[in-house]
């Protein structure tokens, strides 16, 4: 039994003052003469001895009564909580896009909703966690307001993250019951997330009604001529085998070609469209076919191509360097020092130091400004270069300075596979690489540099310096011939391949929502300009840094919905650009929480949002017994009523 107010219980201390006061009249006696002695001493003692009866249940029906009112106003109950605690509810909602899918009673998330204003208490307090926003202690009619209004989001939310921001903000944990109830699909979500530390919840799994889906994974162009490209695209099938489904590919409302296709069951395969080049081609690929989510149908992309990297080799002529920056993607010059023509520097995305033995003043002033305004540079030694020269451009470029030449045959053997130069280049780590030699080489000094491929002894053969926004790569030995058998080997592909597509990140078919994306826009805006993302529906302005002659555009909050957008200087259009949503999205791999409860005794997975809560009613509910009181202090003043009445001693 728990009290509300248990301070009052200290009046039960008083119940000694009707207990003294009873006890001093039991000691008065009062003596009356009478002629008989003998006869009424013993009527006397009969009288005394009932008498005495008579005031000790009169005291006992006063205590009884005292005490029952003392216990009434102290407010006793029964219940697994504190009376002054208040039941406090984390409820995370998925609101992701593959929650907005049918269930066997309708829309999951619009039913789970309405369950949950159905169910919950106006007495206990919320907070409620969306991937979209976090709603801390509020009411139910706010939660109500805030459920009618929930929609799917692209944005997601692991659990782990979601369980911390809880406990973060469980203000007060001793005065405060706290149940947490997670409202998911858990979708893509592994057992490891959760461990014997997890603080304990109820769980609610959403389902949907329909277990097969077909989405389109992804896309790329090959074959690609004068005139047309093969379009591929990759097509996901997971349960049962689909024949004859219609897929149709768009140039913005226009249909461009159509055709039907089976899918084998559990299968990615891949459907090839011819698509005639043209100067932008703004596409949308759908696919006609009712399943689990609605939204993996329709696949977005652009082409554009007259998209050319910019390259400039200034020093000693090769044949490598032709051959890797071919006329398709790169527009590729090179001249030796002397021949240069200073102005075009600028205009170029990557420049190429090539064996140049004496950087002059007028070159390395130039070669400074082209960096400050966010162009790349790969700086190849020359193999008797002058090393005042190099270190007066570093020191002025501030990425550090070279140390005079070591003469040492060494074998190239390291390769940094997590380089974002290397990314989508390797399937596998080589290991019967048939390693390259160089019989000299400058070593580099810097504070702030990340090696791409490294000798033997770990000394970096190629390695990027980072200075701010610029990118700087050094090769540390010259690659000539009779010093390095390099440009034989299978990497100087796609070393330089990569140096190039690294300078300038020209829009790419598509990209993803959620994640982060660079994109840069050769156009030059005003100070106080910015350049802004916008469609029909949506606009936003993104993140992003001005150089001389192009601006960078960084997204990863934005945008939330597919589609095609235009990239806006003031109101003319510059790109067009396409986000899709995470192919993750889309898939059918699903927790067991059953299994994860066997693990977890933290974990109870429920049925419905009904039976949660019914459960935490049941386990908080409170009985109150000052009632039982009060009818007790009201028999017992009943009682002492009675026998003044009719008790006669």
């Amino acid at each position: 039994m728990q009290f509300k107010n248990p301070e009052i219980l200290y009046f039960l201390t008083l119940l000694i003052i009707p207990i003294i006061v009873h006890l001093f009249q039991l000691q008065r006696f009062v003596k009356v003469p009478f002629t008989n002695v003998a006869f009424l001493q013993k009527l006397a003692q009969q009288t005394r001895k009932n008498s005495r009866i008579k005031k000790w249940l009169i005291l006992g029906t006063r205590m009884l009564l005292f005490t029952a009112i003392i216990f009434a106003f102290s407010q006793p109950y029964f219940s697994n909580k504190t009376a002054n605690q208040k039941q406090h509810n984390f409820i995370y909602l998925d609101n992701s896009l593959s929650t907005n899918t049918k269930g066997e009673r309708g829309n999951l998330l619009q039913i789970v909703a309405q369950e949950i204003i159905k169910n919950t208490s106006e007495k206990d307090v919320y907070s409620l966690q969306t991937n979209s926003n976090f709603y801390d202690r509020i009411t139910k009619e706010t939660l109500k307001n805030v459920l009618l209004q929930v929609k799917e989001t692209s944005k997601k939310l692991d659990l782990t993250t979601v369980l911390l921001k809880f406990d973060s903000n469980t203000q007060d944990k001793t005065n405060t019951l706290n149940k947490i109830l997670l409202i998911s699909d858990f979708q893509n979500t592994y057992k490891n997330e959760f461990t014997n530390v997890t603080p304990s919840f109820s769980t609610i799994k959403l389902e949907s009604s329909i277990k097969t889906n077909i989405s389109i994974d992804s896309i790329f162009i090959n074959n690609s001529d004068a005139n047309n490209a093969t379009l591929n695209v990759l097509i996901k099938n997971q349960g049962a085998a689909k024949n004859n489904i219609p897929i149709a590919v768009y140039n913005n409302n226009k249909l461009i070609s159509k055709l039907s296709s089976s899918f084998k069951k559990d299968t990615i395969e891949t459907i090839q469209f011819k698509v005639q080049n043209q100067a932008e081609f703004n596409g949308k690929i759908v696919i006609n076919f009712s399943d689990t989510f609605a939204f993996d149908n329709v696949f977005y992309f652009t082409l554009k191509n007259d998209q050319k990297i910019n390259v400039l080799s200034i020093g000693k002529k090769t044949q490598f360097l032709p051959k890797i920056y071919t006329k398709n993607e790169f527009n590729f010059t090179q001249s030796t020092a002397q021949n240069t023509n200073y102005n075009s520097i600028l205009k170029q995305q990557l420049i190429v130091l090539n064996e140049v033995e004496n950087i002059t003043e007028i070159l390395s002033n130039k070669i400074i400004e082209f960096s400050k305004n966010g162009g790349s540079l790969v700086i190849i030694p020359h193999k008797n270069l002058n090393i005042n020269s190099y270190n007066s451009l570093f020191k002025n470029l501030n990425i550090g300075q070279i140390q005079p030449k070591k003469t040492d045959s060494l074998k190239i053997t390291n390769i940094n596979y997590k380089h974002p130069l290397f990314q989508n280049v390797f399937s596998k780590k080589v290991t019967n690489f048939q390693y390259p030699i160089v019989q000299h080489y400058y070593p580099f000094i810097s504070n702030n540099t990340s090696t791409i491929v490294a000798f033997e002894n770990g000394t970096p053969f190629i390695s990027q310096i980072k200075n701010g926004e610029n990118k700087t790569f050094w090769i540390s030995s010259s690659l000539d011939l009779k010093n390095s058998n390099f440009i034989n080997s299978p990497l100087i592909v796609p070393v330089f391949f990569n140096f190039g597509k690294m300078s300038f990140k020209h829009p790419k078919l598509f990209y993803r929502i959620a994640s982060e994306n660079t994109i840069d826009i050769e156009t030059n805006i005003e100070k106080d300009k910015v350049l802004k993302i916008a469609n029909s529906e949506n606009s936003f302005i993104p993140l992003q840094q001005k150089f001389q002659n192009k601006v960078s555009i960084t997204t990863k909050e934005q945008p939330l919905k597919s589609g095609l957008y235009s990239i806006l200087k003031n109101t003319d259009t510059i790109q067009h650009i396409a986000y899709n949503y995470a192919k993750e999205e889309s898939s059918l791999n699903f927790l067991d929480l059953n299994e994860l409860k066997k693990n977890n005794k933290n974990i109870t997975v429920s049925n419905s949002v009904a039976d949660v809560f019914k459960e935490i009613n049941k386990k908080n509910k409170v009985h109150w017994l000052w009632k039982w009181f009060l009818s007790l202090a009201i028999v017992s003043l009943l009682l002492e009523i009675l026998i003044l009445k009719f008790y006669k001693p």
